[in-house]
């Protein structure tokens, strides 16, 4: 059943030249990532948006700290075609600079920038250029640092009930900041509420969902390197998107940003939010049954895979035993063991037909040529790309792929009896 998304407003970041991205309302889940070089350092941001935008990005943020970054940004939004969001911490007049140079969004800090004139200035210059702001509150540094009393407030309700109260206070502090947004009649507003820990994005997030109708942004803070942020970032925003909960998403990482764009982008693919458009792989879990290196064939599929630009199905299967049925949709699958692969190909009517069996040496340079000739057809309108259960004859198991009873009679092993 398809993802029923939460009603929100709608806000829309870019222009002609950089493209027009929709946040909320009927508007697809928005992928953003941000730059991890100096902004300052023109011809590396530019190259590094360049690539993100190649990647799948549809917004790319970048930090501007100081006034040589705002200074840098004209220059940069010159040189690339997708909309920029400029993130602003402690300095509203970098907001106003970076409002200035044409950035398409900002991106605000109600736990930095709280002093009500200066927000207002803000909020009177994105009106005029038609620029939405992320009001984005994070769970380092919404705790009030000006006010002892208050934070000495603060940090006692956290040590009774850290979770509980670090998301009533974020969201709480939202809806104070809010109102000076509400009061100056600004509306084009996008929210986030993160923290590191899942359990607090995600009961952050629903009470957001709440209490608010404005488009949310997606998000784990610091989550780690890729190999454990994932999976942080994963639970809490995949059970967000499940629910119909988040409009933009921003995965971090500790790494190189494409890693942010491709697994976002893989996330949304699974959940149905996003078309495919490369292809999608599968594979089946390595066991005691494989008799073949699975591991290095299925490395070596995915990055001859690239090279396709058509969400193509193929699945690379270790043997017979599950192989039909975890495949099951694909467009092209290998089903592999002892030495062997039979190579299926989808027909017209959605039939998966063997086309060949090849020796293990050979069948990554023949899969790539069907998966590569299935898309040619694809595209030439000869055939189509099917997502739904097809008839599939798996191999026989006594066969050619060397297992079976035959193979049990031979090596002098008692057949099972049946009951």
């Amino acid at each position: 059943m398809s993802i029923v998304r939460r009603k929100t407003r709608k806000v829309i970041v870019g222009d002609k030249l950089h493209g027009f991205v929709g946040i909320g309302g009927d508007a697809p889940v928005a992928l953003q990532t941000m730059t991890s070089t100096y902004t300052y350092d023109i011809d590396v941001t530019v190259k590094q948006i360049n690539a993100l935008h190649r990647g799948g990005a549809d917004m790319v943020r970048v930090a501007v700290p100081d006034k040589r970054d705002t200074v840098a940004l004209k220059e940069i939004i010159n040189q690339v075609r997708i909309p920029i969001i400029a993130d602003v911490h402690f300095h509203f007049e970098r907001a106003l600079e970076a409002i200035e140079a044409g950035v398409h969004k900002i991106r605000l800090n109600p736990g930095n920038i709280k002093d009500r004139p200066k927000v207002e200035k803000v909020i009177a210059a994105c009106r005029e250029r038609g620029i939405p702001i992320r009001v984005g509150a994070n769970e380092g540094g919404i705790i009030e640092r000006g006010d002892k009393a208050q934070r000495a407030e603060e940090k006692a309700a956290l040590a009774n009930d850290y979770k509980g109260q670090m998301t009533m206070i974020m969201v709480e502090k939202l809806e104070e900041y809010l109102r000076i947004f509400s009061d100056n009649d600004f509306y084009d507003v996008v929210l986030s509420a993160k923290s590191v820990d899942p359990e607090i994005v995600l009961s952050a997030y629903s009470e957001c969902s709440k209490r608010f109708d404005f488009p949310l942004h997606l998000g784990v803070t610091h989550a780690g390197p890729p190999e454990t942020g994932r999976i942080r970032s994963v639970v809490a925003l995949g059970a967000l998107l499940a629910q119909g909960i988040g409009d933009t998403i921003r995965i971090s990482y500790a790494a190189d940003p494409i890693h942010e764009v491709e697994d976002g982008k893989e996330l949304l693919q699974v959940l149905g939010l996003r078309p495919r458009t490369e292809p999608e792989l599968i594979a089946c879990p390595t066991c005691g049954r494989i008799e073949i290196d699975l591991i290095a064939m299925m490395s070596e599929v995915r990055r001859r895979m690239a090279q396709i630009k058509v969400p193509v199905k193929v699945a690379v299967m270790g043997c017979v035993v599950n192989g039909p049925g975890e495949c099951e949709g694909s467009d092209v699958a290998v089903f592999a063991g002892k030495g062997r692969g039979v190579i299926y190909v989808s027909n017209n009517e959605g039939v998966a037909e063997q086309v060949c069996t090849v020796p293990e040496n050979e069948i990554i340079d023949r899969l790539f040529v069907e998966v590569q000739k299935f898309a040619d057809r694809v595209q030439r309108g000869e055939a189509r790309l099917k997502n739904a259960n097809v008839e599939i004859k798996p191999p026989d198991p006594i066969g050619e792929l060397g297992s079976g009873w035959d193979k049990i009679k031979k090596d002098g092993l008692a057949l099972p009896v049946m009951k």
